[in-house]
């Protein structure tokens, strides 16, 4: 029945039954009466399948009720249809109302295609307007192609900037590296200058040091010694509390901490122009420290017995000798052979077999260090109670007491692998704490000793051994007997 009933509804008959009706009518004066008649019936035919269409669903209708159903509506409205009167008046319907109920199905019909005028006019302006929205959109894109391209310049030409930039960054940067070699270069040749100049002066000192020396030598000494009487003091210069005693320690301590601080870096700067061994380089600068004061310690005690021996036998007074030699040497600190020292230092260091150069340098190139090394060295051990660098080995037990250890070190080894700087003593009193590097399995290990040239002594070294020998004037001198001649603290001769 619903199916029936959506195909009647689909076909939309009554709306072709309209639109005939309509048609019709316009073309009725012109139509023949013959054209009108056809109409009519073709118009009839339709209602009548109509109406099949309808007693049919109506049968279907009411057979779903059973046998009896629908009776009552049918009797009281379907009967009176089916009268004399069917085809004329409708029954109780009366032809007004069936044209008034065919005018208002007909003003309805007129209503949807107002409608539907409507929504066609209201359809076409949406259209109209989605294409100008369309055209909007398509500018907008052009608009956008046309911004993206100009971008895409400016990025072009942006790059272009960029690698002109970094080019020329490159090219500034490697003047840069150029000057900064440069600037190290003129820094190492001022450095250069400046170690040239301390040289001139220290040969300066040690010509004026010379001088003095020679007319020591020539007999000044005598006159000195035999001039010199002791004067009197509250204290004894052999007391600790001497003020000699302690303000040339106060200054000492003070200069030794300025050479491990100062003297000792701008060595390691030099040996590093020929070394890139930095282990290596330490070892120079101990070692020469270590025989700096093995040889000014030799050369004030052959010194100090020369002074005594002479003192012995015009000393006299209340004070004691010792009292004298040591008021003497307070006055004359600055009695020393340090050419000498200097050539046994350096020769000392060239029969070391632990550290080495390469062949075309030799180890004067510290000779600046080793000479304030060996002055330094000389003026402790020239004290009451002299100034004394702890003894060092390779391969010993680390001392916490007398050293540090060095910021390289192994801080669990016990071994000492290498010492940097000696510990500062006094008798069996540590006054400065040395620095020493500390490694696992170090040991003295094997030979380094260097075929080198810097093994050997330089003719420069040599040619001054060779000058330090008696010249044949004081040879004479020394064969003529003379009783009141005092040896020299500086020359071999025996004394007598």
């Amino acid at each position: 029945m619903a199916e029936s009933l959506r195909r009647l509804v689909n076909i939309g008959t009554f709306t072709v039954l309209q639109d005939k009706l309509e048609r019709w009518l316009g073309n009725y004066h012109i139509n023949t009466c013959d054209q009108n008649v056809a109409r009519c019936c073709e118009i009839i035919e339709l209602n009548a399948k109509v109406q099949g269409q309808l007693f049919k669903l109506l049968s279907v209708t009411a057979e779903s009720g059973g046998m009896y159903g629908g009776a009552s509506i049918i009797k009281s409205r379907l009967l009176p249809f089916l009268g004399q009167n069917f085809f004329t008046s409708g029954g109780s319907v009366t032809a007004d109302t069936s044209l008034s109920i065919l005018a208002e199905s007909a003003a309805k019909n007129r209503e949807l295609d107002d409608l539907q005028d409507q929504y066609e006019v209201s359809l076409n302006d949406l259209e109209a307007d989605l294409k100008a929205r369309e055209n909007e959109v398509q500018d907008l894109r052009d608009e956008l192609l046309d911004t993206k391209d100009e971008l895409s310049r400016n990025l072009r030409n942006s790059t272009t900037d960029k690698m002109f930039l970094d080019s020329e960054n490159r090219e500034l940067r490697r003047k840069l590296a150029d000057a900064q070699d440069e600037i190290v270069k003129l820094r190492a040749r001022s450095g250069l200058i400046d170690t040239y100049e301390r040289q001139v002066r220290n040969l300066k000192d040690e010509l004026s040091l010379s001088s003095t020396k020679k007319s020591y030598l020539d007999g000044d000494v005598y006159s000195s010694l035999n001039s010199y009487r002791y004067t009197p003091r509250v204290g004894s210069p052999l007391s600790i509390d001497d003020p000699v005693q302690r303000v040339r320690q106060q200054n000492l301590i003070s200069r030794w901490n300025d050479m491990f601080s100062q003297d000792r870096l701008d060595a390691m700067d030099t040996l590093r122009r020929y070394s890139d061994d930095y282990e290596n380089n330490q070892r120079i600068i101990f070692l020469a420290l270590q025989e700096a004061f093995s040889v000014a310690k030799c050369a004030f005690r052959q010194f100090k017995m020369k002074v005594r021996a002479n003192l012995a036998a015009t000393h006299i007074g209340p004070e004691t000798l010792e009292e004298a030699v040591q008021d003497y040497v307070n006055r004359n600190t600055d009695l020393y052979d340090l050419p000498g020292m200097v050539a046994d230092v350096l020769r000392g260091l060239n029969r070391s077999p632990k550290i080495y150069l390469p062949p075309d340098s030799t180890f004067a190139v510290v000779q600046p260090f080793i000479r304030e090394a060996c002055k330094l060295a000389w003026q402790m051990s020239a004290l009451a109670h002299p100034l004394d660098i702890a003894v060092a080995t390779d391969a010993e037990l680390f001392d916490n007491n007398r050293y540090r250890r060095s910021y390289d070190s192994e801080y669990t080894a016990p071994l000492v692998n290498h010492h940097i700087w000696p510990a500062l003593m006094q008798g069996s009193k540590v006054l400065m704490k040395g620095e020493a590097c500390t490694r696992r399995g170090a040991s003295l290990g094997a030979s380094r000793r260097s075929r080198s040239r810097s093994r050997s002594v330089s003719p420069s070294l040599r040619a001054r051994s060779r000058s330090r020998s008696m010249s044949p004037s004081r040879m004479a001198r020394s064969r003529s007997p003379s009783p009141r001649r005092i040896a020299s603290p500086y020359s071999s001769d025996p004394l007598f």
